[in-house]
């Protein structure tokens, strides 16, 4: 005690002594204070430490594409603006697991704030639907789903970058009925929205003083689509009656049926076709009945129509459907689409960057875009004059050679043909065209033998389809991009411009598939994974267990998914109908 006396003692006979070093103290501790003061009061004024402005990018979307891109966004001199309806981000693949209390619904979403809050970039949330997007005036408008005292829920947002990930909403086709009858399986309240409906379809058929007729109609669950969506649910629900419920509703056990509804010859078409054979082999084992060659064409409040390709309709009494029949543009996009002259379009349409064609500041990935990649063709004729570098007219071997890596990069369609023809390539390309004509064994092509050479080449060009996986890798690519601009500006690392001189800054988007799992109950599922690699069984199960706990956006829903499913090995699933 006396100790601290002395020093105390001593500290103010320093301060009376040397009474200049009590003003510097004081004069420093004040204006630091006030720079911390002011750094915190203009903490989110848009100000970098060099004074220069950061670059407001507005974010609209938190699924796969806008996540992955807030995710790898590392560069602190932009500004992100996040406006989504939803603020958090959701575990789509997991969904048809939530429906059946499989996983449960907070286990496979993480707030948007969580993800922003531990990025050394600027980022701010806004709970808000984008109605509007006017590129002129670099403005998006919103509108508010909370409600605010002086009524007006609408505002607009500047931005110097747009990203453009709002997703798509579910394709109805405009089929009378769809709308107003069925379960839809998009978002995480859809999934709920199911689970209730299906729990409340037992209760409701237990109930007495009702026909069996009227019980087999309550209890017949139709699912609308032969994707995996409609056929993972198919199977989650099926596991869902087998092992949990017909031991709470013994009385059901009988009557409960379940119909899958696809248009096209089988159910998968986008998978192997080993994998189609065995999962419409395992659904009939199983009792699920798959009715190919159906198509919808209305649905009432109690019953379903659908006609066979023969034209032969008939009436489906249902007490549940869900629609799992693909994708439809969102209206927003749809209105932005007319703006910039792509009306006609299912999708905003892309260049190989993720840049929206004759938009320089807006970007668009994710479901609600597609790349237009270019074709070979288009510009044969600028590819040939960059190759013939002394303007002879003709294009050597050598000459080709030294531009192919770029030509490869810019049409990802010429790797997938030589591919296709197993060529080792564009020298064997060249030599084809030349052995056609018997050639010498010094090629030297002219423009039309060139042309002749690559017009199979554009058959190849490959559409993405609107998957997760493709969502995520694009906006990890554009998170890249932007963490690079100002350096890809000044030292571009593209291909080689056609048309115009240089480079691009970037070399463009390239999907890498890591492959496809369905998920066909009774712990089996089926694997397509890259090099022509097919699994089907339990073990194919425990690896999408592991993947699937891998892609977790943090480590809270890594833990969270994993004991629900010891959960579910262990106590089953949960029958309540909250």
């Amino acid at each position: 005690m006396r100790r601290s006396f002395s020093f105390f003692e001593r500290f103010s006979k320093a301060f009376q002594d040397y009474p200049s070093i009590s003003r510097i103290i004081v004069v420093s501790t004040i204006s630091g204070g006030g720079l911390i003061a002011y750094s915190e009061a203009n903490g989110t004024n848009g100000v970098v430490e060099t004074g220069t402005r950061k670059k407001k990018v507005v974010l609209l979307g938190t699924g796969w594409a806008g996540t992955s891109f807030l995710k790898n966004l590392n560069n602190s001199q932009y500004e992100v603006q996040i406006i989504s309806p939803r603020n958090y981000f959701a575990f789509t693949p997991l969904l048809p697991s939530v429906t059946c209390g499989t996983v449960e619904a907070r286990s496979v979403v993480e707030p948007i704030r969580n993800i922003g809050r531990k990025k050394n970039v600027d980022t701010s949330y806004l709970e808000a639907e984008c109605f509007k997007i006017d590129p002129a005036s670099k403005k998006v408008f919103c509108r508010s789903k909370q409600g605010v005292s002086n009524g007006n829920k609408e505002f607009s947002v500047d931005y110097d970058y747009l990203v453009i990930a709002t997703g798509a909403q579910s394709n109805t086709f405009n089929i009378p009925g769809v709308e107003e009858n069925c379960h839809f399986l998009k978002e995480v309240e859809d999934a709920q929205g199911i689970r209730k409906t299906v729990i409340d379809s037992f209760e409701k058929a237990s109930l007495p003083e009702l026909s069996d007729e009227e019980r087999k109609r309550i209890l017949h669950f139709v699912v609308v689509g032969g994707g995996p969506t409609g056929v993972e649910f198919a199977a989650e629900l099926h596991d869902f009656v087998t092992e949990d419920l017909v031991t709470l509703y013994p009385k059901a056990k009988d009557l409960v049926r379940i119909t899958l509804l696809e248009a096209a010859d089988h159910i998968l078409t986008m998978f192997d076709k080993r994998i189609t054979e065995f999962a419409e082999a395992k659904f009939s084992r199983d009792g699920i009945d798959v009715k190919l060659g159906s198509m919808v064409t209305k649905v009432n409040e109690k019953d379903i129509s659908a006609k066979t390709k023969g034209g032969e309709v008939s009436s489906i009494p249902y007490g549940m459907i869900v629609w799992s029949t693909g994708i439809g543009t969102r209206p927003v996009i749809k209105d932005f689409m007319k703006q910039i002259g792509q009306g006609n379009r299912r999708a905003l349409a892309t260049d190989e960057w993720l840049r929206v064609e004759g938009c320089d500041n807006i970007y668009a990935l994710g479901d609600c875009a597609t790349i237009n990649q270019r074709k070979v063709m288009e510009d044969v004729s600028a590819i040939f004059s960059k190759a013939d570098k002394d303007n002879s007219g003709t294009l050597t071997l050598k000459e080709f050679q030294e531009a192919m890596d770029d030509i490869c990069v810019r049409y990802p369609q010429v790797e997938l043909y030589l591919k296709s023809k197993r060529m080792r390539g564009i020298a064997d390309l060249l030599k084809e065209a030349e052995a056609d004509d018997g050639s010498k064994k010094n090629i030297e092509l002219k423009i039309e033998e060139f042309k002749s050479a690559l017009s199979q080449v554009d058959s190849q060009v490959k559409f993405l389809p609107a998957t997760a996986q493709v969502a995520a890798q694009q906006g990890t690519y554009l998170a890249k991009c932007f963490d690079r601009m100002e350096e890809c500006e000044k030292n571009p690392e593209g291909p080689i411009r056609m048309r115009g001189e240089g480079r691009h800054r970037f070399r463009p988007f390239r999907y890498r598939h890591l492959g496809s799992f369905a998920p066909l109950g009774g712990e089996q599922t089926a694997a397509e994974l890259p090099g022509d690699w097919v699994s089907i069984g339990h073990s194919s199960q425990w690896l999408w267990y592991s993947v699937y706990a891998s892609k977790q956006v943090s480590w809270r829903t890594r833990v969270l998914v994993v004991s629900d499913w010891m959960r579910r090995f262990i106590f089953g699933r949960d029958s309540s109908s909250i």
